[in-house]
């Protein structure tokens, strides 16, 4: 009997957590700039192509690693970008050569790096988006009323199951 109470137990949890995995938000990812190469302009890599390749949403972090001795990493405007101004930045996000920073909306970043390494390739653009929300699932045709089972949507059926799992476990059935 205690080894059906444990397997109730499980059963339980798994139908509770099932929906929270498949609906829920996979949450923040850390993207390593340049990939295994870094921001180094000694490295040979495209950042426009990289940044081209991944996908960034709101909440998502870039990792810069670098030696700060030689190099920062500045959020400049579109124009700055452009143009390889470094005088006129948002943001020193320069701590010590692994640094990261959040990426808090959806919009367009352009991060460059100054003392003239913007010319050699050391400048990105990262375009960031929302998260899609899943859909609603979308409400059932009225012919289709007659199927008893119809009735019955995912949330009632967990939501029985539960309380029957929860009768068996406190002996009532």
């Amino acid at each position: 009997m205690e080894n059906f109470r444990i397997l109730t137990i499980m059963s339980m949890v798994i139908m509770i957590m099932y929906p929270l995995e498949v609906m829920g938000d996979p949450g923040p990812t850390l993207h390593k700039l340049g990939g295994s190469k870094g921001w180094n302009p000694n490295q040979d890599v495209n950042y426009t192509a990289w940044s081209a390749q991944e996908h960034f949403y709101v909440g998502d972090w870039l990792l810069f690693m670098f030696d700060k001795r030689y190099y920062n990493v500045l959020e400049v405007n579109k124009t700055s970008y452009e143009n390889c101004n470094d005088r006129d930045f948002i943001k020193n996000i320069t701590r010590g050569g692994r640094d990261v920073v959040q990426l808090t909306e959806a919009k367009t970043y352009y991060y460059i790096s100054g003392g003239g390494y913007c010319y050699h390739g050391m400048k990105v653009l990262v375009s960031v988006q929302k998260h899609q929300e899943a859909a609603a699932p979308a409400p059932a045709p009225a012919e289709n009323f007659g199927n008893p089972l119809s009735v019955y949507s995912g949330r009632k059926i967990t939501l029985c199951s539960m309380v029957f799992a929860g009768f068996i476990l406190w002996g009532i059935l």
